[in-house]
Order: structure tokens, then sequence, then C-alpha cells
């Protein structure tokens, strides 16, 4: 086999690979209830993991969380979530987020996203999209937190702050660029 017939076979399986890692993420879609719960246990999670969260949220206008968002990938890869809208404490909505990329990748993971919306204009601009993408539609500041350290409340002073979590706590040096968010009928 030369080397553009190899290199076609390998995108086609990692194609493949992708598809079925993800497939009974996508097929399996979460019922309302279910997305509530596993919402409350990433928040709780958030307040018990994070010095200040509880009152760094209590001075925002809403949150989106997806408590599991699975990446899989073989060379081409991709990641898909459900979660909710919460706007003071009630869900106003729920939402997906998918993601593709290329490049050296191999496995999967699981992790836990919360965006916290921290002006009005932010959040209207977030609920008024028909298919909304970080870093393209509004710009999300990730926060990197090293052991027990807290929010510094005085200091973010941006529209749109996001978290990121692994079975061992805040993840580091990831971006939320390129993911779409889009409102789900629930």
């Amino acid at each position: 086999m030369n080397g553009w017939m190899r290199r076609v076979v390998l995108g086609a399986f990692s194609a493949m690979l992708v598809a079925t890692l993800l497939f009974p993420v996508v097929g399996l879609a979460a019922s309302a209830g279910e997305i509530d719960i596993k919402v409350d246990d990433a928040i709780k999670r958030f307040y018990k993991e994070v010095g200040g969260a509880r009152r760094f949220v209590n001075g925002s206008v809403g949150m989106l969380v997806f408590p599991s968002v699975i990446k899989a990938g073989f060379g081409i890869g991709g990641e898909y979530g459900e979660g909710a809208l919460r706007v003071q404490g009630e869900t106003q909505g729920y939402y997906s987020t998918a993601a593709a990329s290329i490049g050296f990748q191999a496995g999967a993971q699981s992790k836990t996203v919360i965006m916290v919306f921290m002006t009005r204009r932010a959040l209207d601009v977030f609920r008024n999209s028909e298919g909304w993408k970080a870093g393209v539609d509004g710009s999300v500041a990730l926060i990197d937190l090293g052991t027990a350290e807290s929010i510094d409340t005085q200091n973010i002073k941006d529209p749109i702050v996001g978290f990121v979590f692994g079975n061992k706590g805040l993840m580091y040096n990831l971006t939320l660029e390129g993911s779409k968010i889009t409102r789900l009928n629930k």
C-alpha cells in the first residue's frame, strides 16, 4: 500500500473509531431529569473543590454546566456532552456541546465543563444564538487554580469564565475554543 492509500485507510479507521466511541453517548441522550441530577452533582463538586466558588457564582448572572463531556479519538477526535443552563439556581434550558479535532491523540476521557456568565449581556448573547461557538460568539476565560487556591473574585473581569474538571480536579492547559453549543429540545 502506498503512502497516500495508507493515510486514507488510517483516516477512515480513525473516523469509524471515533464514531463508535461517541455513538453510544449521542445515541442515548439523557432526559431532562437525568441531566438536572448530573448538573446538581457537578455543581456540588465545583463548590467543594474550588475555594470561593459559591461566592463567585453568587455574583454571576448564570452558569452553563456540562457534567460529562466525553472526548475520544485516534488521530481524528471528537467530543460531546449534554448539560443545563442555570439562572438564579433554576434550569432555563438544556444544551449540547460538540467539537472535533485532528492531530496526535489516542484514547478517551471525560471532563466536566462549567461556564459562568458574569454579565447580563454575555448571557443574552448566548441565549439568543442559534448555535453558540466558543471563541467566535464569545470568549471564555479558563481559570487555572493550583491546589488549595481559591477564586480571586476581585481580579476576574471577564464576561464568561470557564472551569474544566477531570477525575483529579481542575484540568490545566485546555481550551474550549471551537466548541459549538446548541440548545436541546427537552
